[in-house]
């Protein structure tokens, strides 16, 4: 490259730079007009609930939620991630054109560290339907993916002995650390051919009979129980409801609070209605960062209430579905943190934060008796949704 060429380069990466900068500071000056324009609009709300007249209740009515909806929070953090991501490549081409002995490397390394800053602290707020955006993210690790990482000598187990084999649940047996365990999780698939394969994630009740024959079998070796759940829910096709579908469910939540061994249950996506619960009864319920746990899909819930499925998020809102919601409700017993960016970046690095949350909670559990074991996890079921006694 001639001296020409350089000189070039040099002279747009400066100017790449400065608009870097301009743009930081035009962030940062928009960001306090946001938060003083919600700070009035919070003091207006007081005000308005000081002086109403109207009833508490009237203030959870669809309409007072969808003109609380209105306000375009949402639509900001939507467009701050653009930004982010925009700066990201800004940043990365800059680091191309930019000579590594000049002055420019030093601010651009500055830069980079504000930006990843920017990205921690925007994953760090995320919004109930941001949060399930990310859990419902098509590149996820799912089951398949722990096994690989965390586990060895898998053997899978297949069918249910009554009906047919359901690949929407993978169940066999393997090592964790040394320790023979069993394995039961979801698994949705990659591209189109393996997620028609697998139903979505959507089980049908071969899928749990398959999983409860499996733990059945754990239990009778004596054998811990992993359970990883990512799916939107138990399939609702009409073949699935001629084979008992609604029994399958209950009796996999029944047989599972039985089972005098120790299950510790990891929400790595979604955990969706009873099609999750059907193998998330455990002694202890873990969640990673970016996942959810509900009893019903946002979607879903705002058809019911407000026939509009486009109030998904003020539903997501109300629900309570995100990880800190749920402990501070203790329906979950502890929060997986995900690598920066979400789970669906860094399988490798998820599964080492994982890793040694379930090691510690066999640890824990292993030593108790069978029948202490039985009577904990009836208590910490029983306990849930007691508010007031």
């Amino acid at each position: 490259m001639n001296p020409e060429e350089k000189r070039e380069r040099r002279r747009l990466a400066r100017e790449r730079l400065h608009r870097l900068r301009e743009r930081a500071k035009q962030r940062e000056l928009a960001a306090a007009q946001s938060a003083h324009a919600e700070r009035v609009a919070a003091a207006a709300v007081r005000d308005t609930e000081r002086t109403a007249t109207l009833p508490a209740t009237v203030s959870t009515s669809p309409g007072l939620q969808h003109r609380s909806a209105d306000l375009p929070s949402g639509e900001r953090q939507n467009r701050r991630k653009v930004e982010i991501e925009t700066l990201e490549r800004e940043v990365s081409d800059l680091s191309r054109l930019a000579d590594p002995s000049d002055a420019t490397a030093a601010e651009l390394q500055r830069i980079r560290h504000q930006v990843d800053e920017l990205k921690r602290d925007f994953y760090a707020n995320l919004s109930a339907w941001q949060r399930l955006q990310l859990a419902r993210h098509p590149q996820r690790p799912y089951t398949d993916d722990f096994i690989r990482l965390m586990f060895e000598d898998f053997s899978e187990i297949h069918g249910d002995r009554q009906y047919a084999d359901d690949p929407a649940i993978v169940t066999g047996m393997a090592r964790f650390r040394g320790q023979p365990v069993l394995i039961v999780g979801t698994q949705k698939g990659r591209d189109t051919k393996q997620r028609l394969a697998r139903n979505f994630g959507q089980a049908k009740p071969e899928g749990y009979r398959k999983a409860l024959r499996a733990m059945r079998l754990a239990a009778k070796f004596g054998r811990p129980i992993l359970v990883f759940v990512d799916t939107q829910g138990a399939y609702p096709g009409m073949d699935a409801e001629e084979r008992g579908q609604a029994e399958a469910i209950a009796r996999n939540i029944r047989e599972m609070a039985r089972l005098p061994v120790p299950i510790v249950v990891t929400i790595t996506g979604e955990g969706g209605s009873g099609g999750a619960l059907a193998i998330a009864v455990g002694d202890r319920v873990f969640m990673l960062e970016n996942s959810v746990y509900s009893v019903i899909s946002p979607e879903g819930c705002a058809s019911i209430l407000w026939r509009d499925s486009t109030k998904a998020e003020i539903a997501a809102e109300a629900l309570k579905i995100t990880p800190p919601e749920l402990l501070e409700m203790k329906l979950i017993d502890g929060i997986v943190p995900e690598p920066e960016g979400g789970a669906h970046g860094d399988y490798a690095a998820t599964a080492r934060l994982l890793e040694p949350v379930l090691l510690a909670a066999l640890s824990e559990l292993s030593p108790i008796p069978p029948d202490q074991l039985l009577n904990q996890r009836y208590d910490k079921f029983r306990r849930m949704g007691q508010f007031f006694a």
